[in-house]
C-alpha cells in the first residue's frame, strides 16, 4: 500500500461511511487500518483528525459505541445483518444530523453578518452568474 497525500472529498465521504457502520472497539489505529484496506492508501492519525467531518464522525461514533456495550445478542445471521444495517444507518443519521446542525449555525451566522452589512435577502438570493466554460481568455 502506498502513502496517500491528500484526502479528497470522496475519500472523506468513504471514511465517515466506515465510521457510520463501525462496530466493536474503535481507535484511531483501527480506523487507519480499515481506511488503508478500503482506500488502498495509508493516512496518519493527524491527517484524519485534521478533517472536521472525520474528527466529528469519529467522536460521535465513539460515544454511540460506548453507550451500546453488551447489546449484541445474535439470534440468526439474517437478523444480525439487519441489526448491523440498522446500526450503520442510525450512525449515519446521527452524523448527518450533526453536520446539518453545524451548517444551520453557519447559515445563521452568515445571515446576521450579511444583514449587519446592509445586504438584503433579494441581493443574497440573486442567481450565480453563468460561466461559459467553452470561452478561452
Amino acid at each position: 500500500m502506498s502513502r496517500s497525500r491528500n484526502l479528497t472529498t470522496g475519500a472523506i465521504e468513504q471514511i465517515v461511511s466506515i465510521l457510520d457502520g463501525w462496530s466493536g472497539k474503535l481507535t484511531w489505529d483501527l480506523l487507519i487500518q480499515s481506511v488503508a484496506r478500503r482506500l488502498r492508501g495509508t493516512y496518519t492519525r493527524q491527517a484524519l483528525h485534521k478533517h472536521e467531518r472525520i474528527k466529528r464522525a469519529f467522536i460521535l461514533r465513539k460515544q454511540i459505541l460506548s453507550t451500546s456495550v453488551g447489546t449484541r445478542k445474535v439470534i440468526s445471521p439474517e437478523l444480525q445483518v439487519a441489526k448491523d444495517r440498522i446500526a450503520r444507518l442510525k450512525g449515519e443519521n446521527g452524523r448527518l444530523q450533526m453536520e446539518n446542525d453545524r451548517l444551520l449555525e453557519q447559515f445563521v451566522r452568515w445571515a446576521y453578518n450579511a444583514y449587519s452589512r446592509g445586504l438584503d435577502e433579494q441581493f443574497l438570493s440573486r442567481p450565480l452568474p453563468i460561466i461559459n466554460r467553452q470561452q478561452t481568455p
